[in-house]
């Protein structure tokens, strides 16, 4: 995922006139935008794939917190809205680890680092989180790791 991608869907939820396309990729753009200012490129600056995936990574999770927070407000209405554009921004995103994936990954890695108990647990959690940036959810890697050392 690029900027010009971004670009690119911007114009093609404008031609079917789809508004919350539109306005998900816009708040995307804008997003970037401030990326690119807060990383020192500039407004105009371009932003690697990596940073596209992690601003959209940001804004996925900030959907999935607010639809949380909005069906234990008892807000169903509100929370419809988020999940809406939580759907446009999963398809962004590269397709997620199955548990068994990430169970498989953490075992591999314990016995890579020698980690065997729970001292070790932070570490491993923090080079898997590395290793698997973007490809697994953060939560069910810590249940994971935790469950190792249970």
């Amino acid at each position: 995922m690029t900027q010009a991608d971004l670009k690119e869907m911007m114009k093609d939820a404008m031609r079917a006139k789809d508004s919350v396309k539109l306005g998900v990729v816009r708040g995307l753009m804008s997003n970037c935008t401030n990326e690119s200012v807060t990383k020192g490129y500039g407004p105009d600056g371009v932003l690697t794939d990596e940073e596209v995936l992690t601003v959209v990574m940001r804004a996925a999770k900030q959907r999935k917190d607010s639809i949380q927070q909005f069906e234990a407000g008892g807000r169903p209405e509100l929370a419809e809205g988020e999940k809406a554009e939580l759907a446009i921004l999963e398809i962004m995103l590269p397709a997620q680890m199955s548990r068994e994936e990430i169970v498989a990954a953490a075992t591999a890695k314990a016995a890579e680092m020698n980690v065997s108990d729970k001292t070790g647990a932070n570490q491993l959690m923090g080079a898997l989180m590395k290793d698997l940036k973007g490809k697994a959810d953060g939560t069910i890697v810590k249940e994971v790791v935790d469950g190792m050392f249970a």
